[in-house]
């Protein structure tokens, strides 16, 4: 009975320990499946399940080093980059002499220019494992990334905004790719150099890393800004202050647009209600809360330039077209109303030119047309003379006028009575004969003052005796002097 009742307590206790230690060993089979697990998805590019395989298996080894260095290598591939720093920091704390975790977050130190923290685990991995040549080549990278950053920075402040830009490019970000500060420097630099697409995709890539990085919604807004799509630039700089209301930059750019608006809006609604001096000035002032801001400020040029043209301003409105057009010269509108000056300053040449450029580059506007057809015609009559000036009237003159300026300019330079200037008096008494056969014809002078073509002076059935022989000179006009006189001179 007594060794009965022995054997039965330590039959017991074997059963339970074969229990327990199958319990182990299933619980071991369980945490290794975690990690394989997590391998397999991560050869899937499957990371964010990868990482919560490693998880668990953490939670049920959170002193195993190799559940932490797997997870930050997952982290790393999703860019969680402080993420897998805890992880990386998390391995090195429990076991400080785990090589690889160095020569890891050394590198990834130095893709996030963090120079100082990333040199200093390269040199703590270099001193245990002295001649390494991977961590060898990797800190020269980090030298060559912070040197190029360095210099990069020097050439800003010098003005050499392409030459900092190859730095950053062709240096830094091959060897720092994920450095947020060589990025924002980029950004800026873009800007600096009207790459304005490029840096909105620059900083669209810190933007979608860290989406509440202010520098970066400055930057993007700024790049939105200088392509004219101020909406879009004002949520960002919107967003940017409700992240911190006293941001300086932030606040200067995003009143700086709105007083552009302001302004704008005032401008052309004035010019549309006719307001036309009020508009130019508030094209005036719009134009001159920035000037460097060309893709809006060709507008703001167009848009004073139409008001000054129908304030009949024609030097002003020539000046402020030009700008528009030095800005963008196949802007078919600002020809249209550069024409439209030019008409006013009465360069007509210059105006046509405008014109018909304008019509070229767009055929099937009949505005154009028109107003290419009045040019033409403006220079045209702009070569023919002026009958008006050479009897020395004005164009509202009566008949009665017209005839007695005739008769005195006739007496004046007929050739009998000018024999020592006798060729001055020939030229001067014809052209005196022209313009009244012109403007002493009803009929004729209309034409001429709507500028048809009429017949030739002197062509018609009045006319020039062309000057018989012995210097004896008889002009008849229609049969001789209006209202009948007739001069001879021997």
């Amino acid at each position: 009975m007594k060794m009965t009742s022995r054997i039965f307590p330590l039959m017991r206790i074997l059963w339970i320990g074969l229990v327990f230690l199958q319990f182990l060993q299933a619980l071991a089979a369980t945490t290794d499946s975690y990690l394989q697990s997590g391998d397999a998805h991560v050869s899937k590019g499957e990371y964010t399940t990868a990482i919560k395989q490693y998880t668990m298996y953490i939670e049920l080894h959170p002193t195993d080093v190799i559940g932490y260095s797997k997870r930050a290598a997952a982290k790393i591939q999703l860019r969680h980059h402080f993420e897998a720093l805890e992880d990386l920091d998390k391995v090195l704390d429990i076991d400080p002499k785990f090589l690889q975790a160095y020569l890891h977050r050394g590198s990834l130190l130095r893709q996030l220019c963090r120079f100082e923290e990333s040199e200093k685990d390269y040199k703590t991995f270099l001193e245990l494992k002295p001649g390494n040549s991977a961590a060898e080549k990797e800190l020269s990278q980090l030298i060559q990334s912070r040197n190029a950053l360095d210099q990069a920075l020097n050439l800003l402040d010098m003005g050499d905004f392409s030459k900092a830009l190859e730095y950053i490019d062709k240096v830094v970000l091959v060897f720092s790719s994920e450095c947020s500060k060589a990025k924002l420097l980029k950004s800026r630099l873009l800007i600096t150099v009207k790459d304005y697409s490029g840096a909105i995709s620059e900083t669209g890539f810190i933007l979608k890393a860290n989406e509440n990085n202010l520098e970066a919604l400055l930057l993007r807004g700024k790049a939105y800004y200088y392509l004219a799509d101020h909406d879009v630039a004002m949520r960002h700089y919107q967003k940017g202050l409700r992240l911190d209301p006293e941001h300086s930059e932030l606040k200067k750019e995003y009143f700086k647009l709105k007083n552009i608006l302001k302004k704008t809006k005032s401008a052309e609604e004035n010019l549309e209600k006719g307001k036309l001096r009020m508009a130019a000035e508030d094209f005036k002032a719009a134009l001159q809360v920035d000037s460097s801001h060309t893709a809006n400020n060709v507008h703001l040029y167009l848009g004073l330039c139409k008001a000054l043209v129908k304030l009949g301003r024609g030097n002003d409105a020539l000046e402020s077209c030009t700008s528009a057009l030095d800005i963008n010269e196949e802007l078919v509108e600002a020809l249209v109303q550069r024409g439209e000056a030019k008409l006013l300053t009465e360069d007509w040449e210059g105006a046509v030119s405008d014109l018909k450029t304008a019509y070229q580059k767009s055929p099937q506007d009949m505005d154009i047309r028109e107003a290419l057809t009045r040019a033409e015609r403006s220079l045209k009559l702009s070569k023919r003379k002026d009958w008006y000036k050479v009897l020395g009237i004005s164009k509202t003159s009566s008949i009665a006028e017209i005839k007695r300026a005739y008769k005195k300019l006739a007496l004046q330079w007929h050739p009998d009575k000018n024999v020592d200037n006798l060729e001055e008096a020939e030229a001067k008494f014809r052209e005196v004969a022209e313009a009244y056969e012109v403007l002493g014809d009803d009929e004729k002078r209309m034409k001429y003052d709507r500028g048809e073509d009429i017949e030739e002076p002197g062509m018609g059935s009045g006319g020039f005796n062309p000057f018989g022989g012995g210097q004896q000179y008889t002009f008849h006009f229609e049969g001789g002097f209006p209202d009948g006189f007739h001069y001879g001179f021997q």
